[in-house]
């Protein structure tokens, strides 16, 4: 399973001050480090943000860097930024093929490597089922299609004992159609959809379509996923835990400079 990542780290962080998120660091590394070794396996890493300011926190770390348009215009434009700058052709390059998933994380959750290891466990888990199901499926098709042409050429009394062969062979039900998105689910219910795994081609549809209506300025992220198949991903407790305030950081042995 391939899977790119986007890192958020554009906001104002007006809840702290002004602090930028990114930058705040809980032992040696900063958050926005963090968020990018959670992706670490990923084929490619994109941060969104301030480019002169993320730079040197980043520890040197090889990663492409987007800014969203305007600059602090909202995840959702942000996530379109990070789309954009993973499809850009290298200089001598070709265009590389899609990702199966993209990886969208805010940064300011410390403790989110645990999540995404339960976010891609789960993705792998549905594509196993579904390869499964597509396995198991194909003989079952392939009896259909013989019992379809004997039925064709037998006289209608063998025709019905036919159909009803095939519909014998048929499986009981379709397999479930693969989710959009797998995403975080606290302990307490809470989603998180900026701790999750999306197909990388709906991810595209869904900003294509509010690109193209011109409302990706300042849209809820909620709003650009609505219409996304969901599966929620139960992950551990505090693994999505966000530094929005100064009692957020205290909690989680954070200080602000």
């Amino acid at each position: 399973m391939i899977f790119d990542a986007i890192v958020l780290a554009g906001g104002r962080s007006s809840r702290l001050g002004g602090v930028p998120k990114a930058l705040l660091a809980l032992g040696e590394e900063t958050l926005a480090g963090r968020a990018l070794d959670a992706a670490l396996d990923a084929r490619q890493r994109v941060i969104v943000g301030d480019r002169d300011a993320l730079a040197g926190a980043l520890g040197g770390r090889a990663v492409l860097f987007a800014r969203e348009n305007p600059p602090f215009a909202g995840p959702a434009a942000a996530v379109a930024a990070g789309l954009d700058a993973l499809a850009l052709v290298p200089a001598g390059g070709s265009a590389p093929a899609p990702a199966d998933f993209v990886l969208v994380l805010a940064c300011d959750m410390p403790r989110v490597t645990a999540a995404v290891v339960a976010l891609l466990a789960a993705a792998a888990a549905a594509a196993a089922a579904a390869a499964a199901a597509a396995a198991a499926a194909a003989p079952a098709s392939a009896a259909a299609a013989a019992a379809a042409a004997a039925a064709a050429a037998a006289p209608a009394s063998a025709a019905a004992a036919a159909a009803a062969a095939a519909a014998a062979a048929a499986p009981a039900s379709a397999a479930p159609a693969p989710a959009d998105a797998f995403v975080a689910r606290s302990p307490d219910g809470r989603m998180q959809p900026l701790a999750a795994l999306y197909n990388s081609i709906a991810l595209a549809s869904a900003v294509g379509s509010h690109r193209a209506a011109g409302d990706l300025e300042n849209l809820s992220i909620s709003s650009l996923f609505a219409g996304l198949g969901t599966q929620p991903v139960d992950v551990p407790s505090g693994s999505t835990d966000d530094i929005d305030t100064a009692a957020d950081a205290e909690r989680s042995g954070i200080r602000l400079p």
